[in-house]
């Protein structure tokens, strides 16, 4: 099948995923397609292949890139544009895709080829990256049950197939149970306490269900088990009974009837404990560790370490609610449950500090943030970030594409940034993840290394009519975060492909760029405020804003954060770029 003619979008060539004209009727046959062109490359290297880099590695990373570049691009696609149908088709093939992979991952030839070149005497002369790549393929193809007896490889397989199917349906149904809860409320002391923003948010999404009157002053509002929505809740809604209601949704979800994951979790653990004893381990703990740096021993002891000293500062913590708790007269003192504690910690945060989150917003206005961080990355590591709209087709409107150049204004990288919560067909929580990575043999050509591609996914509160997106001081922090991550992905020299940027990174190694990245929101004002602000932001800063964030050493360090991203709502005229 020539990829140039087909009208099947997946199959077509292209230099970023065609994310905005991908439809669920493309993915069962493009995929059979590309697994079909697949498995058919990896028959010929397994005829030919020899224990050298041209003739084992530099075919071996190009000849599953495409189907799973495509299939990443789908498997993104399912968690920030879910629907029915793209769903169904996903789960049809995915048996097909796992089934190529193990293939893949239980190659002898492949296997042998590796273990050759580490027996081989050219093995200390090669670079630490490729004795990496050796060393990891090797430990990658035993975890996948290369060792196997046959009838023991063939239960594994079937363990990871069955692993696939249940854990594509657990997240399914956490989804599904998600964007089910919907709370409608008339009355305005039911919702007494939650401010502007949150009741904004609260208004648009009555709207956008049918409410077309609904307004933020006199609703009706409609609540939702989505982040921005649940955490105002629960953070400052007077009402007690509606904090214990949504918290109870919230933390059952999947839980009961149609969406019910607890015999879901029996399975994945019963499997998972199988595939452990399968490939000789106590217990897939030990499993999931093989490829990290810690051992289990190493996690529990840092774990009681945690605990023993948290414990006594934690009782103590809840021991100063109840007391504040009944100096406010609450008829709930005494008797603090789940669905209070975020509550009145906000209250005894606001009253203690003098700060409300609430009231820094304002200061946190999502472009500046952006335009904030990219001043910081181009400080710290002489890289520019531009908007490149339109180089790259999008999922969704809000979706921002970007060009990080280097000093001398070469493109090194790309990134994808979705900001917004969209409980309808978005999963949860904030992620980032690789489109494609950095790659001498996959250059496009021929000279340059292809380029490394991110997407940078964010669940946070959209803006609220003609005002852009306010964001808290924790929702920066994630920002920081991600990006983070990205930028491991994205700043890597290494034209190894198959251990360029996130590959071959230990997971319990990958936090180290975000938590450097998001350390930098409490850095303090003295150290960098000059360096990144201009004068003209310097001179707007209000004459209130130490006295919102110097009580505490924590708030102390938002200052640095708040200036960095300019004034208040009202100083703010620019358009989200």
């Amino acid at each position: 099948m020539s990829i140039a003619s087909t009208d099947n979008h997946l199959l077509r060539d292209f230099d970023f995923p065609p994310f905005d004209v991908i439809e669920a009727k493309h993915v069962c046959p493009g995929i059979r397609a590309l697994l079909k062109q697949t498995e058919e490359a990896l028959e010929v290297l397994e005829k030919t292949v020899e224990p050298t880099w041209p003739k084992l590695v530099e075919p071996l990373e190009k000849i599953p890139d495409r189907l799973n570049v495509v299939w990443s691009a789908l498997n993104h696609l399912k968690s920030v544009k879910n629907s029915p149908e793209l769903r169904s088709t996903i789960e049809e093939v995915q048996p097909e895709k796992v089934a190529f992979d193990l293939k893949l991952d239980q190659s002898k030839p492949i296997y042998n080829a590796f273990k050759a070149i580490r027996e081989s005497p050219g093995w200390d002369s090669l670079s630490d990256a490729r004795n990496r790549i050796v060393e990891s393929q090797i430990k990658e193809a035993v975890l996948s049950g290369i060792t196997l007896e046959d009838d023991k490889r063939e239960q594994f397989n079937k363990t990871e197939q069955d692993l696939a199917k249940l854990s594509q349906k657990f997240e399914e149904n956490v989804l599904d149970s998600t964007e089910k809860f919907e709370k409608l409320i008339t009355a305005k002391k039911d919702i007494e306490g939650l401010p502007a923003t949150a009741l904004g948010l609260a208004a648009q999404t009555a709207v956008s269900k049918g409410y077309e009157n609904a307004t933020v002053e006199d609703g009706p509002w409609i609540i939702t088990l989505d982040a921005p929505s649940y955490m105002s809740v629960m953070k400052h809604a007077k009402n007690r009974t509606l904090r214990e209601e949504v918290y109870r949704a919230f933390i059952s979800r999947a839980s009961n009837g149609d969406l019910d994951n607890t015999e879901i979790i029996n399975q994945i653990l019963k499997l998972r404990l199988e595939k452990a004893k399968l490939l000789g381990y106590n217990n897939y703990a030990e499993v999931s560790m093989a490829m990290k740096m810690a051992s289990v021993e190493k996690v529990e002891e840092l774990l009681e370490k945690l605990r023993s000293a948290s414990w006594d500062p934690a009782a103590k913590d809840l021991e100063d609610l109840n007391d504040f708790c009944k100096s406010q007269g609450s008829p709930e003192a005494g008797d603090l449950n789940h669905w209070d504690i975020t509550f009145w910690s906000e209250r005894l945060h606001e009253s203690k500090y003098k700060i409300n989150e609430e009231e820094l917003r304002p200061y946190f206005l999502l472009p500046r943030v952006m335009g904030g961080l990219f001043n910081l990355v181009n400080m710290l590591f002489g890289i520019n970030v531009e908007p490149a709209d339109g180089l790259a087709l999008v999922w969704n409107h809000d979706v921002r594409f970007y060009c990080v150049n280097d000093s001398s204004g070469t493109p090194i990288a790309y990134f994808y940034f979705d900001p917004y919560s969209c409980p309808s067909e978005k999963s949860g929580g904030a992620w980032m993840g690789g489109v494609v990575s950095r790659s001498r043999i996959l250059s496009r050509d021929g000279a340059n290394a292809r380029l490394p591609v991110a997407h940078i996914v964010f669940n946070q509160m959209p803006p609220v009519g003609d005002k852009p997106s306010l964001m808290t001081f924790r929702e920066v922090e994630t920002v920081f975060h991600e990006f983070g991550h990205a930028l491991q992905h994205m700043l890597t020299k290494q034209d190894e492909g198959l251990l360029a940027g996130l590959r071959g990174i230990e997971w319990d190694a990958m936090e180290l760029p975000s938590q450097f990245m998001e350390n930098w929101c409490y850095h303090r004002y003295d150290d960098v405020f000059a360096m990144i602000l201009e004068p003209s932001i310097l001179a707007a800063k209000p004459s209130n804003l130490s006295t919102l964030v110097s009580k505490t050493n924590t708030e102390d360090r938002m200052f640095f954060a708040i200036a960095i991203f300019g004034g208040p709502l009202s100083e703010y005229s620019d358009g989200y770029c």
